[in-house]
């Protein structure tokens, strides 16, 4: 009897730890409604609460607590603009980057410009590294809005990664472009 249930303790902890192993693999997804609505999908990163204003962040944090990756997405609005979306958009990163060289000790931009989020979806993007919760970091931020006339509200998705955390990654203009930031901003929707 004793063995009976032994057994059936070991096939119910395997079972338990099935589940856990198979939800550890499957995507999670996040979508927002709303004025500009977005969705993306990631494996791997935990869900954290964003930064004050900031839609959703999703991260990662190596054993001793130091930040690894991170995803987060907040809202992005135009000033009023003539002509088009593509120069409106390039005036205003100006504008992003000196916010960011004083938001981060040690900022250093690394370079900007249209970028190709998927086949239907362009941004603009600022490259760059800095010091974040005092570590240095590649960071790579899309300015992205829909494809409509005269749109002025989008979002701004800023990806960190720290160096050394991927060989494939070794500029702060390759991050998101494999490992696991890739996920989440190539199955990125906005409209």
């Amino acid at each position: 009897m004793r063995a009976r249930v032994a057994v059936v303790a070991a096939c119910g902890a395997l079972f338990v730890l099935a589940v856990a192993l198979a939800l550890t693999l499957l995507n999670a997804e996040y979508s927002r409604g709303g004025r500009v609505p977005f969705s993306f999908s990631y494996r791997g990163l935990d869900s954290v609460a964003p930064e004050p204003g900031g839609y959703v962040r999703v991260e990662s944090r190596r054993p001793g607590g130091a930040l690894e990756y991170s995803f987060a997405v907040d809202p992005l609005k135009l000033p009023g603009y003539r002509g088009g979306l593509t120069g409106a958009i390039a005036l205003y990163a100006t504008g992003y980057e000196r916010a960011l060289e004083r938001r981060y000790p040690s900022f250093e931009l690394r370079g900007e410009g249209k970028t190709h989020i998927s086949n239907s979806i362009t941004g603009y993007e600022v490259a760059y590294t800095a010091l974040v919760e005092g570590r240095e970091m590649y960071g790579r931020n899309v300015l992205l809005l829909p494809e409509r006339p005269g749109v002025r509200e989008g979002v701004t998705i800023v990806m960190l990664a720290q160096p050394g955390a991927s060989a494939q990654v070794l500029s702060p203009l390759e991050v998101a472009t494999t490992g696991i930031l890739l996920r989440p901003l190539k199955t990125f929707e906005i409209s």
